[in-house]
């Protein structure tokens, strides 16, 4: 919950927080062109340097990505049945 009392600057820090955590929480859910928008967003909003981290941790909350990921990081048997 926002506080009334603070400054315009701390509201608007407060907010983005929030939408942000927002996001985060729902993120699974959202189309893939809204995900690729928010990205691309927060992309230009922390600079380019902050491009890898920000897609690992879209990675690890994301179900579908992570369990994509998972499923490629598992051994496949070799076509010797092992």
């Amino acid at each position: 919950m926002i506080a009334i009392n603070l400054l315009p600057v701390q509201i608007e820090e407060e907010a983005v927080r929030a939408l942000g955590h927002a996001v985060t929480k729902v993120w699974s859910r959202l189309p893939q062109d809204v995900q690729h928008d928010l990205f691309e967003q927060a992309v230009a909003a922390c600079g380019e340097a902050g491009r890898q981290q920000l897609a690992v941790f879209l990675h690890d909350i994301h179900v579908r990505t992570g369990d994509s990921l998972k499923a490629r990081a598992m051994l496949e048997p070799d076509s010797l049945g092992g």
